[in-house]
């Protein structure tokens, strides 16, 4: 006890060991449906699931355990939603990368968070972004995912006449994701824990009744890890090969930056949120040891990579454990603790249907909607660049091409309404650069 308070200064927070103990494991459960989800999707970019799964446990467990000892907060770490999709279904099968070269642009994003963070370069990234455009960019992510739930379980199927329609909803599939929508929907309205994780696994349960999914028992080993691991090709993803099409370069440019980006905006707002709820923000509003935060989260996105999986960022779910009375690195330990735990039991995501964590994905899509509650929208100068963040991620999708037309659009404003600063440069820097993107696509 005496080592705990040491390093985590638990009387001083005004909780304990059982306290934290507790907040660990609530927060575990509330976020550890990403276990089963993040496979699914980055199974889609043909990587091997079980070994995702594995990798999936390892980074939120380091992830988590970093956090814990070197920033001292509450908050657990895991792969990111939102970027494990843009990973997948605009990286991978949208412009033809192979998974290898995307984990290597993982990799190399996570060194960079970890150089801007260390030479303090982040304070005038984020003072750049019109605050604003960090709702407008969580929500689009949360259409993006829902928008892939309703395509994954058929709910929502392409028509040539208006783009998208509805699909057969008779189908096993469909039937089987509605049900979990209900299932998982009545569970998150009681406010039970775990309800997403709970609801998925019920409903696999439904789905290997009706034959939709097959447990095939088996032995497994740590080593199967290695399908993935050390696997990130970081020469293609810095266009070293030599073999590269012609544009290839930025591809991979824009690539990287989005999952910086993201990354460091996604971490900002959750830090922000969960902070709070904690009562740990300064009376000056600024957030103690963010430094150290921001250093845990690059080195377990540089240890995702490697051990295969997408870009790790904070979680809102910490603030789970919070409400449960967590205020130390040892709730954020616990929660990692669970997660190496957890990877023992990794390839068994491989029996959960697809139709099961569809539903997931669309109800998480809806939580991220909130965000939205915090952006003017009876100022234009706000209201249009976020509403065409908001509408262009999921329409194109494409996080990159949201957050293009957001900060192009703001810039555009801002100088339209003679408010345009000198302090703003780098904002203008931002928008002239997305603007040469868009005349370079257009030309491609």
């Amino acid at each position: 006890m005496s080592l705990l308070e040491r390093q985590f200064g638990l009387k001083a927070q005004g909780t304990n060991l059982r306290t934290e103990a507790l907040a660990g494991v609530t927060t575990f459960l509330t976020m550890a449906y990403i276990v089963i989800v993040n496979p699914a999707i980055l199974g889609e970019a043909g990587m091997p699931v079980a070994a995702v799964a594995a990798a999936t446990c390892l980074a939120a467990g380091i992830g988590c355990i970093l956090m814990g000892l070197i920033a001292n907060y509450p908050i657990a770490l895991a792969p990111g939603m939102g970027l494990n999709a843009y990973f997948t279904y605009t990286v991978v099968i949208g412009m033809g990368v192979p998974w290898q070269t995307a984990l290597g642009c993982v990799f190399l994003s996570g060194v960079a968070f970890l150089v801007l963070t260390v030479a303090g370069i982040r304070q005038l990234i984020v003072g750049a972004i019109p605050r604003p455009l960090f709702s407008a960019v969580a929500a689009g992510v949360g259409l993006f995912i829902a928008f892939i739930g309703l395509k994954e379980a058929g709910i929502i199927v392409s028509n040539p006449a208006t783009l998208v329609g509805l699909g057969d909803l008779t189908k096993p599939t469909a039937i089987l994701a509605l049900a979990g929508l209900a299932i998982i929907g009545a569970l998150m309205a009681w406010r039970v824990k775990g309800a997403i994780l709970i609801g998925i696994l019920l409903v696999a349960v439904l789905g290997w009744f009706m034959g939709l999914s097959k447990i095939a028992p088996g032995g497994y080993s740590l080593a199967e890890l290695s399908a993935t691991a050390f696997q990130l090709d970081i020469p293609a993803a810095l266009n070293l090969g030599g073999g590269a099409k012609a544009g290839m370069a930025m591809a991979m440019a824009e690539i990287i930056f989005v999952f910086l980006f993201v990354d460091l905006f996604d971490n900002v707002g959750t830090l922000v949120a969960v902070t709070k709820k904690a009562g740990l923000v300064a009376p000056d509003g600024s957030i103690p040891r963010l430094n150290r935060i921001l250093l845990a989260d690059s080195v377990a996105t540089i240890a995702g990579s490697v051990a295969g999986t997408s870009t790790v960022v904070s979680y809102i779910e910490s603030a789970s454990g919070v409400q449960a009375g967590g205020r130390t690195g040892l709730t954020a330990v616990i929660v990692g603790l669970l997660f190496l735990l957890t990877l023992f039991f990794a390839p068994l995501v491989q029996a959960i249907p697809i139709a099961a964590t569809a539903p997931a994905l669309i109800l998480v899509g809806a939580m991220m909607i909130g965000s939205l509650a915090e952006v003017e929208w009876d100022d234009p100068g706000v209201a249009i660049p976020a509403f065409l963040t908001l509408i262009t991620i999921p329409l194109t999708f494409s996080i990159a091409n949201g957050l293009a037309f957001g900060i192009t659009s703001y810039a555009a404003l801002k100088l339209a309404r003679g408010q345009a600063r000198i302090s703003d440069w780098l904002l203008f820097v931002l928008a002239a650069l997305f603007i040469a993107r868009f005349i370079y696509m257009g030309g491609e």
